[in-house]
């Protein structure tokens, strides 16, 4: 690829994710959007015309005409679609979950990794500025707490709660954490789909670290926060504000005191850095910050938690059946 001529990009499902992809591609010095594809014809149309690209006809036309491309279609499609870009020489960044199966998943590492390609997965949250300050100073992290609620929205309707919010937080706590799970623990509730709207999961690392999530797609506000303890530190960082506090134990000869101080990056839109950071991978042929190997590691997780969400509600449903 020649690093004096723009990398020419697409975007493969222009939904409410892909639109905004083709946006940020728009803007990004270095790039050249070269067009869009999506199964729903006009609505390829539309976005193209917004951003003044073409509109492929099939995702053979696109692979004719793109060096780099982001998948969002629904998560089912993800390895098919994916696999084909690959196998055709086109570097990848797929929104995340990355797969539907962990087969799916190494399905794919194991084509980018043959065809010599770029597998990057749409972990967003690593790119939040109050991550990357906060993560910046991370050390031997103890005990986590994690929120992530949302008010109802119809998108990402194929997917649980876990696959479509909790496992941003599941990325990341993976990343600061240097040690394996140990044990899950995981309830759910199915509020308004057949799928569960709701979860929370303790999970026990070999090292003795323990983290809880919270997620709910169903809550009357938004709240993006994830807080952990570490030696003498206490850490709470507020995605939406992209910052985070930092409460310390200080001993000063007498009696210990905490001090508290704000870590206030520069904001910046993570969708915008995601894609700086792809492009630049691409560029340089080097390892993403979440590799294939990353979004394996965090599906893997999810699917531990969406399983033990399962037998916990077959209990409970063996218990009633067995009350009446």
């Amino acid at each position: 690829m020649d690093i004096n001529h723009p990398v020419k990009v697409a975007v493969v499902g222009v939904g409410k994710f892909g639109q905004h992809h083709a946006r940020v591609y728009r803007e990004l010095p270095g790039a050249e959007l070269a067009g869009v594809y999506d199964t729903d014809a006009t609505r390829a149309a539309e976005v193209a015309a917004a951003h003044h690209c073409r509109a492929f006809a099939s995702l053979e036309e696109l692979i004719e005409q793109a060096d780099i491309a982001s998948v969002a279609v629904p998560t089912q499609h993800h390895a098919a679609v994916a696999c084909r870009l690959l196998e055709a020489g086109v570097d990848v960044l797929v929104e995340k979950p990355m797969a539907r199966t962990l087969a799916e998943a190494d399905q794919m590492i194991a084509t980018a990794e043959r065809r010599g390609r770029i597998l990057q997965v749409g972990h967003l949250e690593r790119f939040n500025p109050g991550v990357e300050a906060a993560g910046a100073i991370a050390r031997g992290p103890l005990f986590f707490e994690a929120h992530r609620l949302s008010p109802f929205s119809p998108r990402s309707l194929d997917v649980d709660v876990v696959m479509d919010l909790m496992i941003h937080d599941l990325d990341i706590v993976l990343s600061l954490v240097d040690s394996e799970v140990e044990e899950i623990r995981a309830v759910g509730l199915a509020v308004l789909t057949p799928k569960f709207d709701i979860s929370n999961a303790r999970i026990s690392f070999e090292n003795g670290c323990v983290a809880n999530f919270t997620a709910s797609r169903v809550s009357t506000e938004r709240v993006r926060k994830l807080r952990w303890f570490q030696p003498q530190e206490y850490i709470s960082v507020d995605y939406a504000r992209q910052d985070a506090i930092v409460i310390a134990v200080e001993k000063t000869g007498g009696a210990p005191m905490l001090s508290h101080r704000r870590l206030e990056p520069p904001q910046q839109e993570p969708l915008r850095r995601q894609l700086e950071s792809f492009l630049e991978c691409v560029r340089e042929r080097k390892t993403p910050l979440v590799s294939g190997q990353n979004g394996r590691r965090a599906l893997g997780l999810a699917h531990q938690i969406d399983q033990e969400m399962d037998r916990h509600a077959s209990r409970l449903q063996s218990r009633r059946v067995g009350a009446v």
